[in-house]
């Protein structure tokens, strides 16, 4: 286990390179044509732009993974940080963009895609830094 000042700055780093996995999956899922097949108006472009965002917030949110909660599960440690993230981009970014509350306005099934992407940054964030603490 490194010190606390360092085990920080792993959190923010797990995150940040989390962020770059949702960054790649939400451009993916738009790519491919996956969330037109859901009727979710969600498919942006792989710019640099949106890899710096998702990288920044992803690794301000990953300083949530400091608290020592649900350290042996990658899975669950993965699953419960990522509710912070998500529960901030339905409650709030979308309501102010004016895709209403959840972001109904680009689809029904955005909730489920906007936790499933956040899932995927909780996952590979609790995992690298598992791999980071040893």
């Amino acid at each position: 286990m490194s010190t606390g000042a360092g085990h920080l700055g792993n959190c923010f780093a797990a995150g940040a390179l989390g962020g770059l996995a949702n960054a790649v999956a939400v451009w993916l899922a738009g790519a491919s044509g996956f969330t037109a097949a859901l009727k979710v108006n969600l498919a942006p472009a792989l710019t640099s732009g949106l890899i710096y965002q998702r990288m920044v917030w992803g690794g301000i949110f990953g300083l949530l993974m400091f608290l020592p909660l649900f350290r042996r599960s990658i899975f669950w440690r993965g699953v419960i940080f990522s509710l912070a993230p998500s529960a901030v981009q339905l409650l709030a970014i979308f309501p102010q963009a004016g895709q209403g509350l959840y972001g109904l306005a680009l689809g029904t099934l955005t909730p489920a895609l906007v936790l499933l992407f956040n899932f995927i940054w909780g996952w590979f964030a609790a995992a690298w830094l598992r791999g980071s603490d040893q």
